[in-house]
């Protein structure tokens, strides 16, 4: 007589067939399957980000160098005094509020003057400037309170989050740099993130570079030369403008820039009175 006898564990899992999925398939199943990672999506699928509309500056030595001024991006014009920074800045609100758009100035130090504006076709209908700095006597013309730099920044922030306006720039020029590379890069990653979904153009001029890695274009410009009226005397000449040489040190655009880092361009003076 022959006996058969079978033995079973019930703690060895039966072996599992075969399947044809991939090795991260079943990792995605799991995630899919929890409701907070549901929108969690492979690298390999997520979609490319478009390239953000470019507007000009109303400068064309300077737009062909950058193609323009990226739309949802934050960008950087800086330079010492007398550099040519602010006759860009004035150039893009003119050329912003020509087109139809309305524009914001953050004016920190009290500083922006309404004629050189005027000559570069600014409409002030369309502008709204902020004076966040008190007039400083002579004195005291260095010393930038910190409070009014929180000051501007709070008021960035609203005007991001409201939205609609085609350029809003915040001007840090007669601050120190000391004082302008204290603002966190966490507020400089906020104002990026709230500028992404819009058509808002984020100018910050400053002395050198202070929003780091959140800024998609960076300018520097310096001064080469003056520009005096010719054909009279040395005693008697009239300073007529200046030529500026400006310089890309970063772009994040999808086009290639010009295979020349550096433009010129000229600027002009504005008579007083």
């Amino acid at each position: 007589m022959a006996f058969s006898l079978l033995f079973s564990d019930s703690r060895v899992p039966p072996p599992r067939p075969p399947s044809s999925a991939t090795p991260g398939s079943a990792l995605l199943e799991r995630l899919a399957a929890n409701p907070r990672l549901a929108e969690v999506k492979p690298a390999s699928q997520l979609e490319i980000r478009p390239a953000p509309e470019l507007a000009g500056s109303g400068i064309p030595e300077l737009d062909a160098l950058t193609g323009g001024l990226p739309r949802g991006c934050l960008s950087e014009i800086c330079g010492p005094p007398s550099s040519g920074r602010t006759s860009v800045l004035l150039s893009a609100l003119g050329s912003a509020t020509k087109r139809g758009e309305f524009c914001a100035l953050i004016d920190t130090s009290d500083a922006f003057h309404p004629d050189s504006a005027a000559v570069a076709g600014t409409d002030f209908s369309r502008l709204l400037w902020v004076r966040c700095g008190e007039k400083r006597d002579r004195k005291n013309s260095g010393n930038i309170r910190c409070a009014a730099v929180e000051q501007a920044l709070r008021v960035l922030d609203l005007l991001l989050q409201a939205g609609g306006f085609g350029v809003v720039a915040i001007d840090f020029s007669d601050v120190p740099f000391q004082i302008a590379r204290r603002v966190p890069l966490a507020s400089w990653f906020r104002f990026q993130r709230a500028l992404e979904p819009t058509s808002t153009i984020l100018l910050v001029v400053a002395q050198a570079p202070c929003a780091q890695t959140c800024a998609s274009l960076v300018l520097r410009f310096q001064a080469r030369g003056t520009l005096p009226e010719v054909g009279l005397p040395a005693h008697c000449r009239i300073f007529e403008g200046m030529q500026i040489e400006g310089e890309l040190l970063r772009s994040r655009l999808t086009r290639k820039p010009a295979q020349s880092a550096h433009t010129t361009f000229r600027t002009q003076a504005v008579r007083a009175g």
